[in-house]
C-alpha cells in the first residue's frame, strides 16, 4: 500500500472555500476510485489554517490513477487559489491497523 501525507497551509480568507473543495475531493476519491482506501482531512490543532491529509492507496497503480481523475482536476483548481504552501510525502505502508467500533 502507498500512503500520502500532505501538509497544506491555506490562505485564511479562503479557508471555507478550501474546506468545501477538499471535502468534495476526499469523498469523490473514496466513491470513484476503488483503489483509494482512506482519505482523511485533519486540521492542525495549533493552526486553523494548516491542514494535513492522510491518503492510502491499494498499490502504485491506484496511486497513479488518482491525479488523472476529473475530481482531482477540480481540486487542483481550488488548491491553486486557496493553498499557500503544500508539502507531499509519499510512503510505503509497512504496518497498518484500525480499531473497529
Amino acid at each position: 500500500m502507498i500512503a500520502l501525507f500532505v501538509t497544506l497551509d491555506v490562505r485564511p480568507a479562503l479557508r471555507e472555500r478550501f474546506l468545501t473543495a477538499i471535502t468534495a475531493q476526499g469523498a469523490a476519491s473514496l466513491e470513484r476510485e476503488p483503489g483509494c482506501l482512506q482519505f482523511d482531512v485533519c486540521v492542525d490543532s495549533s493552526d486553523p489554517n494548516r491542514f494535513l491529509l492522510y491518503e492510502v492507496y491499494e498499490d502504485e497503480a491506484a496511486f497513479g490513477l488518482h491525479p488523472t481523475t476529473p475530481h482531482f482536476a477540480a481540486w487542483r483548481e481550488a488548491a491553486a487559489e486557496c493553498v499557500e504552501l503544500q508539502v507531499n510525502v509519499v510512503t510505503e505502508v509497512v504496518s497498518a491497523g484500525t480499531r473497529q467500533g
